[in-house]
């Protein structure tokens, strides 16, 4: 399974390093949106569970992984140009569907409020409306850290809060990843908390309200940070919401446990096509909840 790789152009501002994963015999195509200080390979155990059903797109912010040769890196990106981006890549791949990882879903709320054409659902992962008590501890010591540049208390803050669920293996993987990352990175995302910590939720959620496409909130049962409890209050905002609770699961669910892969596999591929068998969806251990939309962390 070899994808086809790209450095997009996005209006003469960005370059952007795509991988794209073929399919002969899928008929739509979904992009996906890294978290923060993330890249494509964060979505390696997601891949696998689309593929080849549908034709998968990964991406590279313009500050990390293999777009960060062919881009300046002069001031940090707002949640706008990263859904500008994801609009334009849209628009290339010819996308039908969308899905994000935490923050993630910031970019991907901003760039479904504009109604891109093509999009017909959306899923957000790992993403609450709310900064709960558990988020802001996190968020308050994670723009220290970034601040001074830590690389060893940031690796360890991650692994021991919304990382704390993953197998040890990956814990290394991820402290490695997240302390040898290059300054600027740490300055972009210091750039994002901060921005959390001071935004005016309502107006972020108001402009949400946009949004015309079904979308699915997915959140993990034990993920405190971006809790499950909190999302279905994305519903007074977003008119076609539907959410589902991955029991076992952290905030980075379909990488912590075989169970949550597979229950995360079928929630998304169920609601992306859905099947009209009532018995197929009675094997399901978990039930979407009806309801609307919005914020990011």
């Amino acid at each position: 399974m070899r994808p086809e790789t790209a450095v997009l152009d996005i209006q003469g501002q960005f370059r952007v390093y795509t991988e794209c994963y073929r399919a002969d015999a899928a008929e739509k195509t979904i992009v996906m949106v890294n978290g923060s200080l993330a890249t494509t390979a964060s979505f390696a155990q997601t891949v696998r569970n689309l593929y080849p059903q549908f034709n998968v797109v990964l991406y590279d912010q313009p500050y990390a992984g293999k777009s960060k040769p062919h881009n300046r890196h002069e001031t940090p990106l707002t949640r706008e140009m990263e859904g500008q981006i994801l609009l334009e890549l849209i628009d290339h791949f010819n996308a039908e569907y969308v899905m994000s990882f935490s923050w993630g879903g910031a970019p991907t709320l901003v760039a479904l409020a504009q109604r891109p054409k093509r999009i017909e659902k959306a899923v957000i992962s790992s993403f609450s409306p709310v900064i709960n008590e558990a988020m802001l501890d996190y968020l308050l010591r994670g723009v220290k850290h970034l601040g001074e540049h830590n690389r060893y208390e940031i690796g360890q803050l991650i692994n021991s809060t919304i990382g704390k669920y993953l197998p040890s293996l990956f814990k290394r993987f991820n402290y490695r990843h997240v302390s040898s990352l290059d300054l600027h990175e740490y300055d972009q995302m210091h750039y994002h908390v901060s921005q959390v910590l001071e935004i005016d939720p309502q107006n972020y959620l108001t402009a949400a309200r946009n949004i015309n496409v079904p979308v699915l909130f997915m959140n993990g049962s034990l993920d405190e940070y971006t809790s499950a409890a909190d999302a279905p209050r994305f519903a007074e905002h977003v008119q076609h919401s539907h959410f589902i609770t991955i029991q076992g699961a952290g905030h980075f669910l379909d990488m912590e446990n075989k169970a949550a892969c597979r229950d995360s596999k079928n929630a998304v591929q169920a609601f992306l096509t859905p099947q009209p068998s009532a018995s197929r969806a009675a094997r399901y251990a978990y039930e979407p909840i009806q309801g609307n939309h919005a914020f990011a962390f």
